[in-house]
């Protein structure tokens, strides 16, 4: 069957057989793998040759890796060197000793085949495990960037891995020898000048030509041109495309790059799991049920125990630790190429490499359903017998307090810190609170909507009370048990939107900031003067458009609660809102009539007084004064 014809025949199954197990909430990932075993010897036997497939399978992980390479500056590599170096070196160097243990133990291995097979299953799968977390929106979590981190590691420790085998078998040569890994040293020394001094004016000359088809085809050109000349040296060719990416992560043409590559990732990807399906030997499972299904299951309970230990080791949540260990828990592509190089080296035979091989693609079949098992009945579990008691605070008599420490409690405790003003903050954001208690901050875990707790606080003592908190519900709660306990209390109040501002005025607060609204005048106040309003009228306009904004929720303050007379509030707003406008273009001068602005009733005499009118207002168009 010649290649064309099995790559449509993958091509049509996928297109039916994946949608279809999405219907039934089964993993992309899992519906290209139960593909792959159908359309294979195993099943149907419609496509036959692998191996005529599986090179071009391979680029799908390629170009993962150099896509993953692009997301990560050298800068963001170095903030995440510890999570790499640290968690990665424990993770695969106490997983590998204790697989190898387990083996040379229950086979009777020699210690070479022991060590060789126990640190290839340590590896874990890099494409499998980025593409879940991907589908399920958990690659930015706490687990999802560790996760990312030791694989990456995983990924690096590779080459070590596949260098020493020739070295266990007594044949070292000199391809792996000191001039080996002096060619590597070479070979990353000039792709790092190659592309700061001749990839990037590249771009630029092809991107002038303005054939923006081109910027496709130079993309995978040089990641084409890479995986060659790692291929030509020996080295791992996934590596040598995420360093390619990483060099190109600074570089003006990363997004285009992103966006040109992408679908041929996600083609080739689906096609390398088809593969691996592909390439599953079910049969091996009815000869040897007893080690092919128990070494699955013993291989994800080892490497799943083992890092459990080393998250909680290293101070992570049980329910971060259990996602991170389930993430890492299967066997990974890695493990192939390793398997590969020892059988050519006459380090294993075939007889141990097919069993472990299955067990390897098993574990990596098993991964979703453990994944999902773990989030389903695992992890809520935990959540709730972990939730950690809140803080004991210790009353200082801060004489000011501040309730939720978000993107608003933050500034006003960092301008705070500023005058020398003591404070005392509440959260009940765990990672927030970590976060902030990590660089020396003082910030209480607790929950502000209990009067115990502000009492400890010391709001009897305290002048006033910053409501920052997000969530509208626990906002007004809080908000009126200070109004009806602690009257006296001055409270600032941060309001979501204009609905949560007529609320918080019901209960008689007078000082309540909308969110973006402040934010919002002054980006307006820029965009109008970078697009030529002299700055005294773009001023005069915001002015006119604040004024006229807390005059209409006044009025809307008496009928918020119905819905009939807000929506005609509103389109009276819109009609006097477009009267306004219409106004302003015969009132304020035009843009060639800037120069005589000084002679018109908006003089900077005249908008002084107005800004004078309301003292207690921040000025937004602070930046460049009038």
């Amino acid at each position: 069957m010649s290649l064309l014809l099995q790559i449509t025949i993958f091509l049509g199954a996928a297109l039916i057989l994946v949608p279809l197990g999405k219907r039934f909430g089964i993993a992309t990932v899992l519906g290209y793998l139960f593909t792959g075993i159908i359309l294979g010897p195993s099943v149907l036997n419609i496509a036959r040759d692998a191996d005529s497939i599986v090179h071009l399978a391979d680029f799908g992980v390629i170009l993962l890796m150099f896509l993953i390479g692009l997301e990560l500056r050298p800068q963001r590599l170095w903030e995440m060197r510890r999570s790499i170096f640290v968690l990665g070196t424990a993770q695969v160097v106490i997983t590998g000793l204790v697989l190898m243990g387990t083996i040379w133990l229950l086979f009777q291995h020699n210690l070479t085949a022991s060590f060789v097979i126990g640190f290839a299953l340590a590896l874990s799968s890099t494409a499998f495990v980025l593409q879940l977390l991907s589908e399920k929106q958990q690659l930015n979590t706490t687990h999802g960037q560790q996760s990312f981190s030791i694989l990456l590691f995983q990924d690096i420790a590779a080459i070590p891995l596949i260098a020493i085998i020739p070295i266990l078998a007594g044949s070292e040569t000199s391809h792996h020898g000191i001039a080996y890994f002096a060619a590597i040293v070479a070979t990353f020394t000039g792709l790092f000048l190659f592309s700061r001094y001749v990839m990037r004016p590249f771009f630029r000359f092809i991107v002038k030509s303005d054939a923006t088809e081109l910027i496709t085809a130079a993309g995978l050109f040089i990641v084409l041109s890479v995986v060659v000349l790692m291929d030509v040296l020996g080295i791992s060719t996934t590596l040598g495309a995420f360093l390619t990416g990483v060099l190109l992560a600074d570089s003006e043409f990363r997004h285009e790059l992103e966006a040109s590559i992408t679908p041929f990732k996600g083609l080739l990807l689906g096609l390398f799991f088809m593969t691996v399906g592909m390439t599953t030997h079910i049969s091996v499972i009815w000869q040897m049920p007893v080690l092919v299904i128990g070494g699955t299951l013993l291989l994800i309970v080892i490497k799943a125990a083992v890092m459990l230990s080393i998250a909680r080791y290293y101070k992570y949540t049980w329910n971060q630790s259990i996602l991170i260990a389930t993430c890492l828990a299967q066997g990974g592509e890695f493990a192939y190429v390793i398997f590969a190089v020892a059988r050519s080296e006459n380090v294993l035979t075939s007889a141990m490499i097919e069993p472990v091989t299955l067990i390897v693609t098993l574990s990596m079949a098993l991964t979703p359903i453990v994944f999902w098992a773990v989030n389903r009945w695992i992890t809520p579990l935990f959540q709730q017998q972990s939730k950690p008691e809140y803080d004991e605070i210790i009353d200082h008599h801060p004489p000011m307090i501040i309730a939720g420490f978000g993107r608003v409690g933050q500034i006003v405790a960092r301008l705070a810190h500023m005058q020398r003003i003591n404070f005392t903050a509440i959260d009940n954001n765990l990672q927030r609170i970590d976060f902030v208690r990590r660089y020396g901050g003082k910030l209480y875990y607790g929950d502000a909507t209990q009067p115990d707790l502000l009492r400890a606080a010391g709001i009897q003592h305290a002048q006033v009370f910053i409501l920052a908190i997000d969530d509208v519900e626990v906002s007004m709660n809080v908000a009126r048990h200070i109004r009806l306990n602690y009257p006296n209390l001055r409270l600032l109040a941060r309001a979501r939107d204009r609905y949560h501002m007529h609320l918080l005025r019901d209960l008689g607060i007078e000082y309540i900031w909308r969110e973006t609204y402040l934010s919002s005048l002054g980006m307006s106040y820029r965009a109008l003067c970078l697009l030529g309003i002299p700055k005294e009228q773009a001023h005069d306009s915001i002015e006119l458009f604040r004024d006229y904004d807390e005059k209409l929720l006044a009025e809307q303050q008496r009928i918020y609660t119905d819905e009939q007379k807000v929506y005609e509030s509103y389109r009276n707003f819109i009609a006097e809102l477009e009267h306004i406008f219409e106004s302003d273009s015969h009132n304020f001068p035009s843009k060639d009539d800037s120069e005589q602005l000084n002679e018109s009733v908006t003089s900077p005499q005249t908008i002084h007084l107005q800004r004078n009118e309301h003292p207690d207002r921040i000025n937004v168009c602070r930046d460049e004064e009038i």
